[in-house]
């Protein structure tokens, strides 16, 4: 009994990501540099930076979206797999929400949505377009089941991408600049949806420019500036009182355009 508490306790304890001294290279550019971060079960990590700071490599390497060259990346407390099925199957557990949606352009909606629960956990097709029409509506897209993608708005598009990840039960998810290919008038619809899976629990990485946002969903700000983690803190300390110019310059910066 006291061997599975004390299992159970180290379980909770365990990073649901975490990377150790991460490096990166294109080339002879150095897009990471020694990356230490890890993110706790239920926690929202909002990753910020200029463009170019290396924020979307750093996101993209934890489900091995891009490569590493050196360091260490694990889920659970699992070395990350190089390829292969245990790969394919930690892309299943660690859900990615891209800029431009990756939808398949020739599927309707509910077959975006299910394909992934069917040929990857196996679930039967009746239980998964059960599954898949009380996610759409959850996001709010449940009536454009059976459209093809280009045939909703980019905002809509966006919300089918993030209903696919919540279908395959995924431990924590990703978003890449999920709101950077939208019209202004859609971003807030996207967030929204992001918030409510704050709210409820769900681990997630989120690379984002949007400031207002970011204070208000996450729990950790990460300030990334070429390729190196500059800062580490709450929204409210981060956007405060930064600890370094670069932070400073970065935020200024930001003010500057909003008047």
């Amino acid at each position: 009994m006291a061997q599975e508490q004390n299992k159970t306790e180290r379980s909770e304890q365990t990073p649901v990501i975490e990377l150790r001294h991460v490096d990166k290279h294109y080339g002879s550019l150095h897009v990471l540099k020694d990356v230490n971060l890890s993110v706790q079960k239920g926690e929202v990590v909002v990753i910020i930076g200029p463009s170019g700071s290396g924020k979307s490599t750093l996101c993209r390497t934890i489900n091995r979206m891009e490569t590493i060259d050196a360091g260490e990346i694990l889920i659970d407390g699992e070395h990350l797999p190089e390829e292969g099925k245990k790969l394919a199957q930690l892309r299943s557990e660690v859900g990615m929400v891209f800029q431009s949606f990756n939808l398949f352009a020739h599927k309707t909606i509910l077959d975006n949505v299910t394909i992934g629960p069917r040929e990857v956990l196996h679930t039967p097709k009746k239980e998964a377009q059960e599954e898949a029409l009380r996610l759409l509506k959850r996001v709010g897209v449940d009536t454009q089941a059976h459209k093809v993608p280009a045939q909703l708005s980019g905002g809509q598009q966006q919300r089918v991408a993030i209903a696919r990840t919540l279908a395959m039960h995924p431990k924590a998810i990703l978003f890449d600049e999920p709101t950077s290919a939208l019209d202004p008038e859609m971003i807030g619809e996207v967030l929204d949806v992001i918030t409510e899976l704050a709210k409820e629990g769900m681990t997630m990485v989120i690379v984002t420019h949007e400031m207002n946002f970011a204070r208000r969903v996450a729990d950790r700000i990460i300030f990334v500036d070429h390729g190196v983690i500059l800062e580490e803190n709450t929204p409210e300390a981060f956007f405060t009182q930064p600890k370094t110019q670069r932070a400073r310059d970065f935020l200024n910066t930001l003010k500057g355009r909003d008047k």
